[in-house]
C-alpha cells in the first residue's frame, strides 16, 4: 500500500526535460521579469520522487505485507505495532496518506530521503514514504493510545509539531541510536570522576547525542595532587581526551559524535582554555572539533565596567575552604570574600582583556558559547544551581554530583541531564484549529520521548531522567510566520506578537503538565521544592498584565484558536498545579533547529533567515538552493536576513520570549565583515542587560560566502 504510485497519488506526467537539481538550481536565476522562480523548485520536487524516489523504492502489494516483511527483517520493532490492532494500524496509515502531504521544496525532500527515512541495510533503496515514517512515530510514542496516536499523526503531518531529529529517524526502528538530542555530564575533581566522564561520553555519542560536559571543578595547571605542588595538567589534557572519543564514537554512521566544554570565567586555566581555538595553536594544546563555552557571571560584567583586575580561584582550594565543589558557589556573591582569603590560591588578569579575548576568539572560531549564570539563576524555577549548558546552548537544569569507588563503580549515583526535544511550527500552530490540543500532544509526546529513553548505560543519566522528566519544547518558523502576515522581524508588532506567543505557550504547557500529574499520580521529585509549588513562578503572571499592545497582533490573535490567559487563570492555573502537581521539571527549550526545518519547510528556530534564497552544500550533489517559507515575489521586503536586521533586533526578540521560557534559547548572532571586537562586546552587554541567558555562535558574513549557511552541530541540532 504504503509504496504503491496509485495509492500515494505521486504525479506521473511530469516532462522529464530537466532533473531534479537543474529545477533547483533555477532558483539562482531570475526569469525574464526578474522574478525568483519559485515554481521551479516545486517542480524540483516532483521530479525527484519521479526520477529518484519511486525508482529506488520498495514495492509491497499492501501493508500487510509491508509491515511483517519490516518486522520479519529486523527493520522494526514488533512490540510498537503489538500494543495495537491491525484495524487500527491500517487506519492509522491510511489516516496520514489521507492528508495528501506533499513536500513544498525539493530541499525538505532531499533531507528526509538522505537523513531520516528507513532505508535497505545496504542503503541503496527506500523502505518508507513520509506517511510511514510520521505514522511509525506516532505508533511509537503513543505507546499504545489509539486516540494519542490519532493526535500525533495530525499534529506531525500537518507541520504543527515536529520531533526532533533523533525521535524522528530512530523511533520504531530496530537497529537505532536513542531518542534524545544531547546530554550534560558534570565532572568532579578526580580521576574516577574523569574516567567515568570519558566513558560516558564514548557510550552517549555512540547513542547518538552530543554531549556537554563541565570542567570547572578540575583543579587548574600546576595545582597540588596530594599536596605535592605543581602537579595538575590543568583542563586542557581532558579536553583533548574528550575530543578524540568524541571523533571515535558515532551513531551507526548517521549522525557523528559531538562534545562541549564548559569552563566558568573566574577558573584560572580560563586564558588557556580560550586559546585552545586561536587558529594559530600551538597542535599540543589545539582544539579543531570540541565546542566551547564559557561561564560568566555578574560580577565579570561589574569587574569590567570598574576597570578592577579580574581575580580567577583555584577550584581545589575553594572546594577545601567551603566544602562543596566550584561550581556550587555563586561567583557573584563570593568574590570579594574569596579575594580576601588567603587560603585560596588566585591571579589575576585584566577583565577587559578578558572579553577582548573572548571576541577574538569568536572572530576566528564562531567560539566560545556563553551562559550568563546569574541571569540564568535567577530564573531558574528549581531548586539548586544550573553550571553550565548544552552542545547548543538552550538547555538549563540542575546537576547533582556523582560519587564513585576506587574501581570505578559509583557509591552515589548523581544527577545529569538529557535533551528530550521536540519543536513547534509558529506558522502552522497559529493555523491550529486546536490551539492548546495543539501544545498538550506536543508535551505528551515529548513526555514520552523522556518515558521510552533507555540510557542504563550511564546510570547518573537514567537516574536524572526519570527523576525530573524534563523535556525541551522548542519552536520555529518565527520568520516565516512575520513575513507571511506582513510583519518585519524584530519591529514592535514582531516583538509584541513574540511575547504574547510565548505567554500562551508557556500557559497551555503547564497545564498540560499539571494534567499528566495528576492522571500519574507523580510529579517530578523535587517539585515541593520549587517555585512552581511555591507560586514564586507565577507571580508575574498574576501580578501583572499580559495583552497584546498592537491593533495588528490582536488582529493575528483573533484570527486564531490561540487563547490569551487572564490573570485569574494564572491564579487558578497556580492553585491547580500546588494541589495535583507537575510531570516535568522543566517544559520548555529553544533549540536551533537544523535539516528538521527543511523538512518542515520552516525558518530556523526564532532567528532570522540567512539569505532568502539559502544556498547549501549536501554530500555528493553538491549546491542545493532552499527558498525561506512563505516568500513570494510580492512579499519580499519581509525577508530581510540576519545580516541586515543585525544583532540587536535578534536580541530584543529572544528577550521578550526568554522570560516565559524555562530553560534557554539557542541565540545565534550575524555580523557583517565590517564587525569589531568592539562591537562584540557591546553586544554581549546589550544581551546580558536585556535578561538573555545564553549566547550560542557567532557568525561572521563573508563577501566571498553570501547567502551560505555554516553548518551546526548535527547531534544536538533539531
Amino acid at each position: 500500500m504504503a509504496n504503491n504510485l496509485t495509492d500515494t497519488g505521486l504525479e506521473t506526467s511530469l516532462p522529464p526535460e530537466l532533473d531534479y537539481h537543474s529545477l533547483n538550481a533555477q532558483l539562482n536565476l531570475y526569469d525574464k521579469d526578474g522574478n525568483i522562480q519559485f515554481d521551479a523548485d516545486r517542480k524540483a520536487a516532483r521530479q525527484y520522487f519521479l526520477q529518484h524516489v519511486n525508482q529506488n523504492t520498495v514495492f509491497f502489494h499492501n501493508l500487510k505485507e509491508k509491515l511483517d516483511y519490516l518486522v520479519e527483517e529486523g527493520y522494526y520493532e514488533p512490540e510498537v505495532l503489538e500494543q495495537y490492532s491491525f484495524d487500527f494500524v491500517k487506519s492509522l496509515y491510511k489516516r496520514a496518506y489521507g492528508k495528501k502531504f506533499r513536500f513544498p521544496t525539493f530541499l525538505g525532500a532531499y533531507k528526509y530521503y538522505t537523513s531520516y527515512t528507513l532505508k535497505t541495510f545496504d542503503g541503496k533503496r527506500y523502505l518508507e514514504r513520509y506517511e510511514d515514517r510520521v505514522t511509525i512515530v506516532a505508533l511509537y510514542l503513543a505507546r499504545g493510545d489509539e486516540a494519542l496516536a490519532q493526535r500525533l499523526v495530525d499534529e506531525i503531518i500537518d507541520g504543527r509539531f515536529q520531533p526532533a531529529t533523533p525521535t524522528f529517524l530512530n523511533a520504531g526502528k530496530k537497529a537505532r541510536g536513542e531518542l534524545v538530542s544531547c546530554f550534560l555530564l558534570r565532572i568532579e575533581d578526580n580521576m574516577e570522576s574523569i574516567a567515568r566522564a570519558i566513558n560516558s561520553a564514548l557510550q552517549l555519542s555512540k547513542r547518538g547525542g552530543g554531549v556537554a560536559l563541565n570542567l570547572s571543578n578540575l583543579r587548574e595547571s600546576g595545582a597540588p595532587i596530594k599536596k605535592i605542588e605543581n602537579q595538575s595538567s590543568g583542563v586542557i589534557p581532558v579536553m583533548k581526551l574528550l575530543e578524540d572519543s568524541f571523533s571515535y564514537a558515532n551513531q551507526l554512521g548517521a549522525r557523528q559524535g559531538a562534545g562541549a566544554v564548559y569552563l566558568n570565567a573566574h577558573h584560572p586555566d580560563i586564558m588557556g582554555f580560550l586559546d585552545t581555538k586561536r587558529e594559530n595553536a600551538d597542535e599540543k594544546i589545539r582544539i579543531k572539533s570540541l565546542s566551547l563555552g564559557v561561564v560568566i557571571p555578574d560580577i565579570t560584567f561589574e569587574l569590567a565596567r570598574n576597570k578592577e583586575p579580574m581575580y580567577l580561584f583555584s577550584p581545589y582550594d575553594v572546594e577545601r575552604v567551603y566544602g562543596v565543589p566550584f561550581t556550587e558557589i555563586s561567583v557573584t556573591e563570593k568574590y570579594r570574600e574569596m579575594v580576601d582569603d588567603k587560603r585560596i590560591h588566585k591571579k589575576k588578569v585584566d577583565a577587559r582583556k578578558f572579553f577582548q579575548t573572548i571576541a577574538e576568539i569568536q572572530f576566528e572560531s564562531g567560539y566560545p558559547y556563553i551562559v550568563f549564570e546569574d541571569t540564568v539563576n535567577r530564573a531558574n524555577p528549581i531548586k539548586g544551581r544550573i553550571t553550565m549548558s548544552n552542545l547548543c546552548s538552550e538547555i538549563l537544569q540542575v546537576s547533582e554530583a556523582s560519587e564513585f569507588n576506587e574501581d570505578l563503580t559509583y557509591s552515589h549515583v548523581g544527577k545529569d541531564i538529557s535533551c528530550n526535544l521536540g519543536s513547534l511550527n509558529i506558522a502552522k500552530t497559529m493555523d491550529s484549529p486546536d490551539f492548546a490540543g495543539t501544545v498538550e500532544t506536543a508535551i505528551r509526546g515529548l513526555t514520552s520521548v523522556s518515558d521510552l529513553s533507555n540510557i542504563a548505560s550511564v546510570p547518573s543519566i537514567e537516574r536524572g531522567n526519570a527523576m525530573s522528566h524534563a523535556i525541551g519544547l522548542g519552536q520555529m518558523n518565527l520568520h516565516g510566520y512575520l513575513a507571511r502576515e506582513g510583519v518585519f522581524y524584530g519591529s514592535e508588532e514582531a516583538l509584541d506578537f513574540t511575547n504574547m506567543y510565548f505567554y500562551a505557550v508557556a500557559y497551555q504547557a503547564l497545564r498540560a503538565s499539571n494534567k499528566i500529574a495528576r492522571e500519574r499520580g507523580e510529579s517530578f521529585v523535587g517539585f515541593e521544592d520549587s517555585k512552581y509549588y511555591s507560586g514564586e513562578y507565577f507571580e508575574k503572571y498574576i501580578e501583572g498584565v499580559w495583552e497584546p499592545q498592537t491593533d495588528k497582533v490582536r488582529e493575528l490573535l483573533d484570527a486564531s484558536t490561540i487563547y490569551i490567559p487572564t490573570q485569574e487563570d494564572w491564579r487558578q492555573l497556580a492553585a491547580d498545579i500546588r494541589e495535583g502537581g507537575m510531570y516535568h521539571q522543566n517544559l520548555q527549550a529553544v533549540p536551533p533547529t537544523g535539516s528538521i526545518s527543511y523538512i518542515n519547510n520552516s525558518t530556523s528556530s526564532i532567528h532570522p533567515i540567512v539569505s532568502k534564497i539559502e544556498i547549501r552544500k549536501e554530500g555528493k550533489i553538491g549546491r542545493v538552493y532552499y527558498p525561506a517559507p512563505y516568500m513570494t515575489n510580492d512579499n519580499l521586503e519581509y525577508y530581510q536576513d540576519a545580516y541586515e536586521i543585525g544583532p540587536k533586533k535578534i536580541i530584543d526578540t529572544y528577550a521578550v520570549a526568554t522570560q516565559h521560557v524555562d530553560q534557554g534559547l539557542s541565540l545565534t548572532l550575524f555580523y557583517p565583515d565590517t564587525v569589531s571586537t568592539r562591537d562584540l562586546n557591546r553586544n554581549y552587554i546589550y544581551a546580558w542587560r536585556k535578561g538573555i541567558k545564553t549566547m550560542y555562535y557567532m557568525r561572521i558574513r563573508q563577501l566571498a560566502l553570501q547567502g551560505t549557511q555554516v553548518d551546526d552541530c548535527v547531534s544536538c541540532m533539531l
